[in-house]
């Protein structure tokens, strides 16, 4: 019996893989739920461990620096220990980890456990993403990619709801302890039926590839992650982001040079992986505005509870549970840029719905649009991404699914400090035109105010000098409430122009299968898709 997997030869073929792609999915969906498992539950774990607010906030940094660390060196990990070594590798990690953290009674404990589960977490999207790439043919690959979406695109929107059901009802350890007896399946399981797409090579490790690419990638993730908080002038922010600026330049000009690169840069002569690129960053800096967005909306601003702000986020994580394998679908019949068109002009209408939140905005009219938002990035982030992929050859495959989860990681990033920044500011810009409007030298503003403090002392029974008290409090609470819709609604006027922006863009995608030349055929892409990369030098 071969220890490598056999190229399918058709649709048929692919059946055999059926349950060997559930056990994947499964490990995916693991792996990428830990990004938002905790987001709900950190003010419990705060209480439980007694630790500040930005001493907890490293459970949720911690885990996405080494995630979004380790991304950039899947293609060199693959090639040197080939798929079946390294999921059972990247499974073991995330479970050991999933372990530690259920078991731990302590922040240092939970940490470790947090950075473990990283570790494994990094790996998996890439890796199973190149073995979906070869088991799926060009031809039926968006089927395979929109699989692949079931778990990308659902685990993150599913999370904060899981999180706040398990915190509500149970114990927070059982968002670990539940996850460990799904890693042994997964592992079991992947022990006697993975195997290799190719045997493992005796890679040489550039050692500047790979600190420049760790701490590059580090430095950039903890900047952006900052940024939101801290603001963007902040002296840390401005130090970390530059330098990992500069050391990810550095990693890209090595890359450039060497004879076999960490990253193979010459990903981007393919133009349409370069544009797909473009646009799946567009799209989730506009997907993550809407999760981050709806619930200090719908929690900090309207006072509903977290497990109803995570139920709000639940029909559309589901929309794009059923729609994802449809899209998958569709894309293979129709090309990628109908569902481009169509995704992006429903994901920036809904939007620009977004930017007319106000106090008495109906829940169920909220969760009906996000539904429809959540159906239109049902066309996107896959069949996109597939678009990209088909254009790249095998041999630049791993390189492409890397390139393609660290843009996401980084975009997503970027997102949420780009929106809370313009949320903060814009909340502050508007509570200042509000409190110059209450201003005691203006007439109008006075007998309004003199009249409202005497309804307070009659309704509340207070004498007028509490009721003064009292009425400004009110009116300062509704002007401090007004002022964060108002700038939640700006963040969403953003986020409509970035998603008009990728609406645009969508119009120049192209379905490379019905290209009379095919890339995978040749070693060099054809002359008009070059974008002019120099060829590596034998640099040691």
């Amino acid at each position: 019996m071969s220890s490598e997997f056999q190229q399918p030869q058709g649709s048929h073929d692919i059946k055999r893989y059926i349950p060997l792609l559930v056990i994947l999915m499964i490990g995916l969906f693991l792996a990428i739920l830990n990004q938002t498992l905790l987001n709900v539950a950190i003010p419990h774990l705060i209480t439980e461990f007694g630790v500040s607010a930005n001493t907890a906030q490293w459970l949720l940094t911690g885990y996405m620096l080494v995630n979004g660390a380790l991304i950039p060196l899947s293609p060199f990990l693959i090639e040197r220990f080939a798929v079946r070594r390294l999921f059972l590798f990247a499974m073991f990690c995330f479970t050991l980890g999933s372990l530690i953290c259920g078991l731990s009674t302590g922040f240092p404990v939970m940490l470790v456990g947090r950075l473990i589960q990283a570790v494994g977490g990094g790996v998996l999207a890439p890796l199973v993403m190149t073995i979906i790439i070869f088991i799926f043919p060009p031809e039926i690959r968006g089927k395979g990619m929109g699989i692949f979406g079931l778990a990308m695109m659902f685990a993150p929107a599913v999370g904060p709801t899981l999180s706040g059901f398990v915190v509500q009802n149970y114990d927070w350890h059982l968002l670990f302890t539940g996850m460990v007896p799904l890693g042994v399946i997964v592992l079991i399981f992947a022990f006697f039926s993975l195997k290799d797409i190719q045997p493992p090579k005796k890679v040489k490790v550039d050692g500047l590839s790979v600190f420049t690419s760790l701490a590059g990638m580090s430095l950039l993730l903890y900047g952006f992650s900052e940024a939101g908080n801290d603001g963007w002038d902040d002296t840390v922010v401005l130090s970390t982001m530059i330098a990992g600026a500069v050391l990810l330049m550095i990693f890209t000009i090595r890359q450039l040079r060497i004879e076999k690169p960490l990253l193979d840069m010459r990903i981007f002569n393919y133009g349409i992986f370069s544009l797909a690129s473009v646009i799946n960053v567009v799209l989730t800096i506009s997907l993550f505005s809407g999760m981050f967005l709806l619930p200090i909306y719908l929690q900090t601003i309207r006072g509903y509870s977290p497990l109803d702000s995570g139920l709000l986020l639940l029909p559309g994580a589901l929309i794009m549970l059923v729609m994802s394998p449809v899209s998958g679908t569709l894309f293979d019949k129709l090309g990628p840029r109908p569902l481009a068109i169509f995704g992006m002009a429903l994901t920036t209408i809904t939007t620009y719905f977004f930017t007319r939140l106000t106090m008495d905005t109906p829940y169920t009219f909220i969760v009906v649009l996000y539904m429809f938002r959540m159906f239109g990035m049902s066309f996107l982030m896959m069949p996109i991404m597939t678009a990209g992929l088909n254009q790249l050859p095998k041999h630049l495959s791993s390189h492409g699914t890397s390139m393609s989860n660290t843009l996401r990681q980084v975009s997503g990033s970027i997102g949420i400090s780009l929106i809370t920044t313009i949320f903060t500011n814009r909340t502050t810009f508007h509570m200042n035109e509000m409190e110059g409007a209450m201003s005691t030298a203006d007439p109008f503003f006075m007998t309004s105010f003199h009249d409202f403090v005497q309804k307070v002392a009659v309704s509340l029974h207070l004498p007028v000098s509490q009721a003064q008290q009292q009425a400004i409090q009110i009116l300062f609470g509704k002007a401090s409430q007004q002022s964060s819709i108002n700038g939640i609604n700006d963040a969403f006027i953003i986020a409509t122009v970035i998603s008009a922006i990728g609406l645009v863009l969508s119009l120049f995608l192209r379905d490379v299968r019905k290209d009379k030349v095919r890339e995978a055929a040749a070693p060099v892409p054809q002359k008009e898709e070059v974008l002019l990369l120099p060829a590596p030098k034998n640099v040691s």
